[in-house]
């Protein structure tokens, strides 16, 4: 079984590629979503994030709004939140994977926002990176988050520098333009991995 990375700066359009990859036949473990089920009500992760982090979870839900301006900013903060999902969001993705071996699966995609942040490209056999230009990322996460001009660009900036991103990825989508562009990239891909 191949594992291949799948990462992009904010508002690139990662998900519409994990997506196209998926229709193609690529079985999918999506970070994201291990991480919000992770912090599900009853899960002892949500416990210890209402014990470190007063008031971000209420009713017994995380609110996640909350929880994203107490750690944004801070790496204290993010670190701590960190101690407490990562672990949880790594021996989920395991299990997924071993899952998927065993049931014989050529070809498995992690898609992860955070892959070389947290050096997780040293484990893949390769890495895809999905690009857009920084006008279209701005734009597609004020329309998408409803962040005003200045909270967007912080939080694009907060990432790693999509140059450095560049240098790092085996392989590079561009996603700046129409969706049948940049399924045209995908599908060329989609015969390199299983060329």
């Amino acid at each position: 079984m191949r594992l291949v990375g799948l990462t992009g700066g904010i508002a690139s359009g990662k998900s519409t590629v994990s997506k196209l990859l998926e229709q193609l036949g690529a079985k999918i473990i999506d970070a994201d979503k291990i991480a919000r089920e992770v912090v599900e009500p009853g899960q002892p992760a949500l416990a210890e994030i209402a014990a470190r982090f007063p008031g971000v979870v209420v009713g017994g839900v995380l609110d996640r709004k909350a929880l994203g301006e107490r750690i944004f900013g801070s790496e204290t903060e993010r670190k701590a939140l960190n101690a407490i999902t990562h672990p949880r969001v790594q021996q989920r993705v395991l299990e997924l994977s071993q899952a998927y071996a065993a049931g014989g699966a050529r070809l498995v995609i992690y898609d992860v926002p955070l892959l070389f942040e947290n050096g997780l490209e040293s484990t893949m056999e390769a890495t895809i990176l999905v690009a857009a230009p920084p006008e279209v990322q701005l734009r597609r996460l004020m329309a998408r988050d409803g962040y005003d001009e200045a909270s967007a660009r912080a939080r694009i900036a907060a990432q790693l520098s999509l140059d450095e991103k560049r240098k790092r990825a085996t392989w590079v989508i561009e996603n700046g333009g129409s969706l049948e562009e940049t399924r045209a990239q995908v599908d060329a891909l989609w015969k390199k991995l299983n060329g």
